[in-house]
């Protein structure tokens, strides 16, 4: 279904804005919610714009920039905070790649681990 990168949701320190993709729109209202504080808040730590965006293999990866006359953005405390929130966040952004891989590139997760389960053994 798609083949190219998609934005799952966004937020913009510039335009005090946030965005979140429709296609997603059922995901549990939770979720929703602690992705737009996830992203609001980082936005508002550290300036700048903030993505989350699903790559053609359905990994989901942070993506920031700042505008050219942002003295304000701070680079490095962007990357911190990256790494924070992929830490603490790690069950949260897990989840969503297998959500994303299941319905949106129609990946089977049991195909992955055939013959993995010692019970499954023929037996002749």
């Amino acid at each position: 279904m798609y083949q190219d990168n998609v934005v799952l949701c966004a937020a913009s320190a510039y335009k005090k804005k946030y965005y979140f993709n429709e296609d997603f729109s059922n995901l549990p209202d939770n979720v929703k919610d602690e992705l737009r504080a996830m992203c609001t808040l980082f936005t508002l730590d550290v300036g700048g714009v903030l993505e989350l965006i699903f790559d053609e293999k359905g990994n989901l990866y942070f993506q920031t920039e700042a505008e050219e006359y942002d003295v304000s953005y701070d680079e490095i405390g962007s990357g911190l905070k990256i790494k924070e929130l992929q830490s603490d966040k790690k069950d949260l952004l897990e989840a969503l790649e297998t959500y994303y891989k299941v319905f949106f590139l129609g990946e089977d997760l049991d195909a992955g681990e055939e013959g993995s389960d010692p019970e499954e053994k023929d037996e002749d």
